[in-house]
């Protein structure tokens, strides 16, 4: 069976913002399109499922796309069940699950919905999170390039593959930002720090970063990649290094689902989470 791209949608813009991204992936990849709506078990109120009965929602979507992208292979699905456990199920074995960031039920304030955070930190697959936009409003991200965040003492082998693929199917350059802080000793240092020191920590940041990407830049040397060694948290570094990229590429790390989740409150590019 051929492999298909997984977008989950409901009702909201955001669902809609999302499946437009996930058409355009499929079609660069060549990769038809599953669209996925999940009700709830328990019947839902009629005033809730205007103007359209919630099994419809999907179909909806998949007309929608087919209007802008008429070259796209796209297909509906309604599943009943709980949102994260059924699109994790759904996910399995793809190439690429696509979710808004938010849902139709998200609070506001709240900036990753729960059934995109559950979902991401679980999935058994690469997951793409989408920021909406509001309706008449031109997406936030820009196509600018890839950038994957880098941890050069622990490298994510599935991240960096799947962000130089990323960057060559775009024709695009990758940005390998890797965020770096001072040694634990230095503010209890009685002398004030030396810019040579700095300097020297700095540089060795630097070739620690050239030394992990040396085997991913072997294997793609059309692949033109921009390496950053940041002086910052990873969430400052990877949102600045996030404005006006085309894509944001994480690893997740065994127990990593709270610093995923505050680190994707930072982007307002679509971020893909890999699973290391």
């Amino acid at each position: 069976m051929q492999q298909e791209i997984i977008v989950g949608v409901d009702r909201s813009a955001r669902s809609r913002a999302a499946a437009d991204w996930a058409a355009r992936e499929a079609l660069l990849r060549g990769l038809p399109l599953r669209v996925v709506h999940v009700v709830p078990p328990a019947p839902m109120d009629p005033v809730e499922q205007w103007p359209y009965h919630p099994e419809a929602v999907a179909d909806h979507v998949v007309a929608e796309l087919a209007g802008r992208h008429p070259a796209l292979r796209a297909r509906a699905a309604s599943e009943i069940g709980a949102p994260a456990p059924v699109l994790r199920e759904a996910g399995r074995g793809a190439p690429l699950l696509v979710l808004g960031l938010r849902g139709e039920g998200g609070q506001a304030g709240i900036s990753v919905g729960s059934t995109a955070a559950a979902v991401a930190a679980a999935a058994a697959g690469p997951v793409v999170l989408v920021p909406g936009a509001a309706p008449g409003e031109v997406p936030p991200w820009r196509p600018a390039g890839v950038t994957v965040g880098v941890d050069v003492r622990d490298p994510s082998a599935a991240a960096l593959d799947f962000a130089f693929e990323e960057a060559r199917l775009r024709g695009a350059r990758l940005h390998a930002v890797h965020a770096w802080k001072l040694p634990a000793r230095t503010p209890a240092a009685p002398l004030p720090l030396l810019e040579e020191d700095r300097a020297t920590w700095e540089d060795n940041e630097v070739q620690l970063l050239s030394d992990a990407l040396r085997p991913w830049r072997r294997k793609n040397p059309d692949v033109d990649v921009l390496e950053d060694v940041l002086l910052f948290t990873p969430a400052e570094a990877l949102a600045h290094a996030s404005e006006g990229a085309e894509l944001m590429v994480l690893g997740r790390h065994s127990g990593a689902g709270s610093t995923l989740r505050e680190l994707m409150g930072h982007f307002r590019c679509p971020v893909a989470v890999v699973p290391s």
